[in-house]
């Protein structure tokens, strides 16, 4: 089922082959599903243009972004174990197959879960243009941000999801900071499996703890980097174009190495993480946690007009917000790497009152991005109807 023909963006994509550049967006130009979620088999065909999923609560359209959000980096929007994602009614296994423009040109990506395979934390299987890659590489081709109901509590609930909120920019912003997130959590856990053994040796604390220091230092400095960027961009905006619909925030990020780092150097500062590991041994022993570190850290969200604490706002004002910031991540992706990532917003027009609403389209068509969006009300999107493709989604069936 073809939406709109490829055929009006072919010349686009034969330039970025000739030229070598970086496409101006990143966009999905087809989409098969195979046993994933509700979809036995389901095929799109797709331009750059914005995405409408329109369909009854339950038809499927989350699954769809679900299944883009899995083309990047990551466990994908929802963050569920991969069995979880095989239809009921499979084999045991699921496959989402993809023609992407990506940073690189076009490209075709598989990912999947084999039939069988249902050890815990098992991961996906990735093919980038034929050849076996691991999840990770997916980063490098295809950026995208996201916003889904479950992220409304986000300035109200843990630090941790702040802090997922903002490592998934840090990931946009530079891919290979995967490995030191990684390399820290490793350290980590193996730390306090020690704690937990009753473990004393104090040779095997001192390498976890200086893998640690060295990975803490360096997710802490990416942190700092990006929050930086996302302000100055936010403040840019705000110069150029005054107060809008989505109200600015301001950003600060809260943590010990965060601390460390505004007033010394990364060697120091690192120095500095090891020797309080090492001191913090006993009370870390009795709690069998490590209790300080980039782990701990919170990203600080204020509401900028009325200088109030982000989580103190109304259910409206934060709902602004958080779109505000989302918008705000596409468009420093896009000015840092010159392509603009997908963007999937997930019944996010139904909470919005209508001139927010066109704002968003607005900011969606200004930035370029092929934006993937659900909805009950096909109403709501009329604004944007001309210029996106609008599918109907019921039970497994997608229908322009």
């Amino acid at each position: 089922m073809r939406a709109r023909a490829r055929g009006q963006h072919s010349g686009e994509a034969t330039a970025d082959k000739e030229t070598n550049l970086a496409p101006q967006r990143i966009f999905v130009s087809a989409l098969k599903l195979t046993d994933f979620r509700s979809y036995a088999n389901a095929k799109i065909d797709l331009n750059a243009s914005p995405v409408v999923l329109v369909g009854d609560n339950g038809s499927g359209k989350t699954n769809l972004l679900e299944a883009v959000s899995l083309l990047g980096g990551g466990h994908g929007l929802r963050g569920r174990p991969y069995a979880e994602l095989c239809r009921r009614e499979g084999h045991g296994g699921f496959a989402i197959a993809a023609t992407v423009m990506s940073r690189h040109g076009e490209v075709d990506i598989g990912t999947g879960f084999l039939p069988g395979t249902r050890e815990e934390g098992a991961g996906r299987t990735v093919r980038i243009a034929g050849k076996d890659q691991s999840t990770g590489a997916l980063a490098d081709y295809v950026q995208h941000v996201f916003l889904i109901p479950a992220m409304d509590g986000l300035f109200t609930g843990s630090a941790s999801e702040r802090r997922r909120f903002l490592d998934r920019l840090v990931l946009a912003l530079n891919p290979k900071m995967r490995k030191p997130l990684g390399r820290y959590d490793r350290a980590m856990r193996q730390r306090n499996r020690l704690f937990q053994m009753r473990e004393y040796s104090a040779a095997l604390f001192e390498g976890l703890e200086e893998q640690m220091a060295e990975a803490g230092v360096t997710i802490a400095a990416a942190r700092l980097d990006a929050v930086e960027r996302l302000t100055a961009l936010i403040e840019e905006t705000r110069e150029a174009q005054g107060g809008g619909p989505f109200p600015h925030t301001v950003l600060a990020l809260h943590g010990t190495l965060e601390t460390e780092l505004s007033m010394r150097s990364a060697t120091e500062a690192e120095d500095a993480f090891r020797l309080l590991l090492e001191e913090a041994r006993d009370r870390d022993r009795a709690a069998s946690r490590t209790i300080e570190g980039p782990h701990r850290s919170d990203l600080l969200v204020v509401h900028g007009p009325k200088n109030t604490p982000a989580s103190l706002c109304s259910s409206g004002e934060q709902k602004a917000l958080l779109l505000g910031l989302v918008l705000a991540k596409a468009e420093l992706v896009k000015a840092l790497e010159g392509t603009s990532p997908l963007v999937l917003l997930d019944e996010v027009a139904a909470h919005l009152d209508q001139s927010r609403r066109e704002a968003l389209f607005g900011e969606i068509l200004r930035l370029g991005v092929q934006a993937w969006m659900t909805g009950t009300d096909r109403e709501l999107f009329s604004p944007i109807a001309q210029d996106a493709q609008i599918l109907a989604v019921n039970q497994g069936k997608i229908k322009s």
